[in-house]
This record gives C-alpha cells, sequence and structure tokens, in this order.
C-alpha cells in the first residue's frame, strides 16, 4: 500500500480531488492531510473523509515537530496541495524526490516568494499572456526551483480577470495531478 500525505493552506479543492480520485484505489491511501491554518477548509475535508488531520504552527514547522509527524506516518509521497509555506531543508533532505507541488502556472515564469493563488493569476493577467498553465514539480531547498514532473497549458486569450484565469487552472490542476501522483506511485501500471 502507498502511503500520500497531504499538505494544504486553504479550502482545499485540490485536496478533495486527491482524495476522491483515489477512494476506491486498494493500492493507494491517503495517511494525512497537515494544515498551517486552523480556520483552513481543508480540515472540514479531512472530518468528512475520515483521514487524520494536523494543525501546526511555524515553530512546529521549523523546529522538528512536524517531520516527526511525518516519520511516524512514513509516506511515500507528501503532496503540497495549496500549501503556502516553504518547506524547511530538514523534510526536503529527510525526503528527497518524494515531496511534490503543484504550481498554478508554467515555471520557470512567475514561480518564487509571493508567486501563488490570485497574486500568479493577476500577475499573468497584467502581463498580457496568451497562456498559462500549471507545474507539477519536485521540492527543492528553494522556491519553485525543484525539477518537472509534468507540465499543461490552457489558452486564456479571452479571459478579462484573474478568476477566470484561476477557473482554467483549477480545471488543469483537477485533471492532472490526481493522475500525476498515481503515475509516480505506481511508475509500471
Amino acid at each position: 500500500m502507498k502511503k500520500i500525505l497531504l499538505f494544504a493552506s486553504g479550502a482545499g479543492s485540490n485536496v478533495e480531488n486527491i482524495i476522491q480520485y483515489f477512494k476506491n484505489n486498494d493500492n493507494i491511501s491517503i495517511v494525512g492531510i497537515f494544515t498551517n491554518n486552523q480556520h483552513a477548509k481543508v480540515l472540514d475535508i479531512a472530518k468528512h473523509h475520515k483521514v487524520f488531520s494536523l494543525i501546526f504552527n511555524r515553530v512546529d514547522l521549523n523546529e522538528g515537530f512536524v517531520l516527526e509527524q511525518i516519520n511516524k506516518l512514513q509516506p511515500d509521497l507528501i503532496v503540497l496541495a495549496g500549501f503556502l509555506w516553504k518547506m524547511p531543508d530538514a523534510i526536503v533532505h529527510r525526503y528527497p524526490n518524494k515531496i511534490i507541488n503543484i504550481h498554478p502556472a508554467l515555471l520557470p515564469e512567475y514561480g518564487g516568494k509571493g508567486m501563488y493563488g490570485m497574486n500568479v493569476h493577476k500577475t499573468i493577467l497584467e502581463n498580457k499572456e496568451k497562456e498559462t498553465g500549471i507545474t507539477i514539480h519536485y521540492v527543492n531547498e528553494h522556491y519553485d526551483e525543484g525539477e518537472f514532473i509534468f507540465q499543461a497549458s490552457v489558452n486564456i486569450e479571452n479571459c478579462q480577470a484573474p478568476e477566470e484565469i484561476a477557473a482554467k487552472v483549477h480545471e488543469l490542476e483537477h485533471e492532472h495531478f490526481p493522475k500525476t501522483i498515481e503515475k509516480l506511485l505506481t511508475p509500471n501500471s
């Protein structure tokens, strides 16, 4: 049984999508949802699906408590699904090539500190880009600089608002994120 540990900071639409995708899979399970936001809607998702959840603060993350909790669960893959904090080097080094993130743009453009969610979509709209997309990548010591695993693009020439871009990007995320996770965990199937 392959085990996925999810990290999220907000509403959790990708978390919900991933849980739904794997709910009837006998070879892959969701072992936990960790969040840095005690008000995150992702906690309701965890409760609804009876998935273990953990709320932590920056001290917990940076001083080893979160790493201890990860080690107890022994995940095969740690998935950052809308998690906004940088993963500490200790966790990245303990789980090399086992932590992935999804970014709402075609990296290396529109990545780095502060480039998340609507900030990305607003900047892309302001720059009059004709397309955007998603990048699923491994997590390393730097924001959005890990090796790319998968990218998909979408035309946004007719988008007038960042919310329209966000909706198109969410469609890509929901279509490709679970499939990419599955390929990483079961490469020979």
